[in-house]
């Protein structure tokens, strides 16, 4: 059986790992200190704080926002529950919005569905793909959408407008115009999951952006404390020499990275660009070339001038078929001993939010890119012979199934 995502553990890995048990530092300590350095001068934005997952990184900044009861945060229908999920916790309204052909939040939807309670918009980089961020970043400027923004803590009445919040959970590495996600808008969130590209088995970072009069340092001071449950120090600050006093100054959250996690990033980055990312765009080079021969295959975007994934998933789409037919030709693949998967069943379809009153019908495109997407496997051990067996269980289920 060809897996979907196994994740690349390697003695480097191991190794690393177990020095960091031998350590004396198996919570956050010097590791994590130095991964969230190499990942904002990886990313080009200015500081890194890594924590638990990327959803409480999301979580944290809409917090951080004063995102609460009455706001409205917009989010593409197609996505992971995360993304929604977390402006649920703080009391807001998930607004959803359409997507592209791309799978990503369409920004004429974003336009539409602005309205003076807007305080949040999440794109999210489905498949390692960026978002179309100048589009963005340029809406959320215009005047009329400014006047429409209304502030009511003071980080909002500091930025004056509404707050772009990257999910990148699928995207590190990806590229914009030549700049790296991380440095494309305001706040950008990282996944380090078990099935990421870059893994700490779980995880996630917050990378800061935010323009002038922000003050990063500080912010990542306090954001430090938050994900803390409001300690003034941390446990690698409470060990220098006298250092034992802290406050509280917030009835914070528990949601930091360990060094244990960061010593599998710390071995992962360092071998990310020149190791992961092209193992990943061969397999999808491979694919493209596999199935591009076929009428009925359509391809993902993954590399254009202005835009490059971070290859995460091959979302494969069949033309011309329904979700049922789409069903049978993934039962069809796994009856030859391949996994696979389809990213994302679009939350409006799914029971919470169907019974909140969404319906799928208000967003055809992210329906259409659903019911007719196949997510082939892509991860480093995936050698290509596994890949031309992926290929041809896709091919001989499409032809079991369509051609008689």
């Amino acid at each position: 059986m060809i897996p979907f995502s196994p994740p690349r553990i390697d003695k480097r890995i191991v190794d690393e790992v177990v020095d960091t048990l031998y350590s004396g530092w198996i919570t956050t300590g010097p590791k994590t200190k130095k991964f969230e350095k190499l990942l904002t001068a990886y990313g080009g934005h200015q500081v890194t704080l890594c924590v638990g997952s990327a959803s409480a990184g999301l979580e944290l900044m809409l917090r951080w926002f004063g995102v609460k009861e009455g706001d409205e945060v917009i989010v593409p229908a197609y996505t992971y529950a995360a993304t929604a999920n977390v402006v649920v916790h703080c009391g807001a309204k998930v607004v959803f919005v359409d997507v592209e052909p791309d799978f990503n939040i369409s920004v004429a939807a974003i336009a539409k569905a602005i309205t003076s309670r807007t305080k949040v918009i999440i794109p999210v980089d489905i498949a390692g793909w960026p978002c179309d961020y100048d589009a963005i970043n340029t809406l959320v400027a215009l005047p009329r959408i400014q006047q429409l923004f209304t502030p009511s803590t003071p980080e909002q009445h500091m930025l004056n407008r509404i707050l772009v919040l990257a999910d990148a959970a699928h995207s590190i590495g990806g590229q914009y115009k030549g700049r790296k996600v991380g440095s494309l808008t305001d706040i950008t969130v990282y996944s380090f999951h078990a099935v990421k590209n870059l893994t700490t088995a779980e995880g996630g970072a917050v990378c800061l952006n935010l323009p002038a009069p922000f003050d990063p340092g500080a912010i990542y001071t306090g954001l430090n404390a938050k994900s803390l449950h409001g300690q003034t120090k941390d446990a690698l600050a409470k060990t220098q020499l006298g250092g034992w006093r802290y406050d509280i100054i917030e009835p914070g959250y528990k949601c930091n990275m360990t060094d244990i996690q960061a010593s599998i990033g710390l071995v992962e980055l360092a071998r990310y660009d020149d190791d992961m990312l092209v193992r990943r765009r061969q397999i999808f080079d491979r694919y493209a070339a596999a199935f591009g021969i076929y009428e009925w295959a359509q391809l993902p975007p993954y590399d254009r001038d202005d835009r490059k994934s971070s290859y995460h998933v091959f979302l494969l789409r069949i033309r011309g078929i329904s979700e049922e037919q789409r069903d049978a030709v993934i039962r069809g693949i796994f009856s030859r001993e391949v996994a696979v998967n389809v990213h994302f069943v679009p939350l409006p379809m799914m029971t919470y939010y169907h019974e909140e009153g969404y319906d799928i019908a208000d967003y055809p495109a992210a329906y259409d890119n659903y019911s007719r997407e196949i997510s082939l496997p892509v991860y480093y051990d995936l050698t290509d012979d596994m890949v031309d067996t992926v290929v041809r269980a896709v091919v001989d289920s499409y032809k079991e199934l369509f051609i008689c």
